[in-house]
């Protein structure tokens, strides 16, 4: 058969990660000796025997009616895009199938011509990918994972290690919280190559133990936790002094915003879990829930997140600095630029959470700044991986509770 894959994300907002079940999908019918291409036009889907469609986000957009089976009958969907926690799960001689990692090359190599830097596509290059363990116990309602009350072990390294590639980077979602996690580290840490769990470690199981491990691994880049809730403070602080016992790196730690509501409370803890996060010497990662456009303050979560997500900012100006250096750069002097207004909008109506936190600074917070990591320090790297304000970065789409 001619088969087709379109990776829907990548046509229509652009990605950073190959799409995995994509590749699972290509590799497996290769090898039954297939003719299988990546699609880069929707134009192109009647010229295939079967179409296989995936998307992750529920805001990308496809140009035709995917779902009209009578018109497109060759079409097979999938992906948490388009069916949020009802995704069907591959076929097991799919899923378990080593991924192509070469089925973008193609549209690499046509990218790279017309003057994209090869940078942009290191996930792609440079990368295996894959799970070694699945599911949560957490069921948190804006996860696709809440189908999940457990963590089991879905496969080995093995299963998808390409020994060409530099690294390894998972997607797991809690490994931590798997009971023989320690068996997973083991798998790893023997094939020699750098690894990064992408998802964000869940900082509340962190043991000795685990802190132990996982500081000593041939970890790749910036290690990642999360900070949800502000319920959650005391749990948080208690195991980040046990995980900088163990590591001088500097960590951060997704901060998920504008879900439980999108008022000045909400705005008042996200700023609080910062300024613990910054009293700990650990760097924010603002994660704006799409429900945040219901605010009235709505543009405090926008600079919120551009402060934070910046690191060359968040580390040098405070939230009132950062938003006063935007006016410098703003066209129309006889106007306020939209980080300015919206700031002192919000200390007009609420200048008690203003004083409290919009002058709180990293210098005067915390103990001596810690060693960071590689990557942190490659500011090319830095700005593909953070720094891009997109939704795929730094804004939840009712998708997952994590970057995806």
């Amino acid at each position: 058969m001619k088969i087709g894959i379109i990776d829907a994300d990548l046509l229509d907002n652009g990605t950073r990660h190959p799409n995995l079940a994509c590749e699972k999908i290509s590799g497996f019918y290769k090898d039954q000796g297939n003719d299988v291409k990546l699609i880069t036009n929707y134009n192109e889907v009647d010229d295939y025997d079967k179409v296989f469609i995936s998307k992750v986000f529920d805001f990308t957009k496809v140009p035709i009616d995917v779902f009209d089976k009578k018109r497109y009958p060759h079409i097979e969907l999938g992906g948490t895009g388009f069916f949020w926690r009802d995704s069907p799960d591959l076929p097991y001689e799919i899923e378990h199938h080593m991924p192509d990692y070469h089925l973008y090359d193609e549209f690499i190599g046509q990218e790279i011509a017309r003057g994209i830097k090869p940078l942009k596509f290191k996930d792609y290059i440079d990368y295996s990918i894959g799970f070694t363990t699945r599911g949560c116990f957490r069921k948190c309602s804006f996860c696709v994972n809440e189908k999940f009350d457990h963590v089991f072990r879905h496969a080995h390294v093995e299963e998808f290690l390409d020994k060409t590639r530099k690294c390894i980077y998972l997607w797991d979602d809690n490994v931590l919280g798997y009971a023989k996690w320690r068996e997973v580290f083991d798998e790893l840490n023997e094939t020699g190559k750098p690894f990064q769990f992408r998802q964000g470690l869940d900082m509340r199981l962190m043991t000795e133990e685990k802190a132990k491990v996982l500081s000593s691994s041939k970890y790749h880049g910036d290690y990642i936790f999360a900070f949800d809730h502000i319920e959650e403070r005391d749990i948080i602080e208690e195991k980040l002094k046990i995980w900088q016992k163990h590591s001088s790196q500097i960590a951060k730690l997704y901060v998920l915003c504008g879900y439980d509501s999108q008022d000045e409370v909400d705005i008042a803890n996200t700023f609080e879990r910062v300024k613990i996060l910054m009293k700990h010497h650990c760097l924010p990662y603002i994660m704006r829930h799409e429900y945040y456009l219901k605010s009235k303050y709505r543009g405090i979560y926008v600079t919120l997140a551009r402060w934070c997500n910046q690191p060359s900012f968040f580390k040098k100006k405070s939230f009132r600095e950062y938003c006063e250096a935007n006016q410098e750069y703003h066209k129309n002097p006889n106007t306020l630029c939209a980080a300015l207004s919206t700031m002192r909008e919000f200390e007009h109506d609420h200048p008690d959470i203003a004083a409290k936190y919009f002058d709180m600074k990293w210098d005067y917070l915390g103990e001596t700044p810690t060693q960071e990591s590689d990557d942190f320090n490659d500011e090319r790297e830095w700005k593909d991986d953070w720094q891009m304000d997109t939704p795929a970065n730094n804004y939840i789409h009712n998708v997952e509770g994590k970057v995806k």
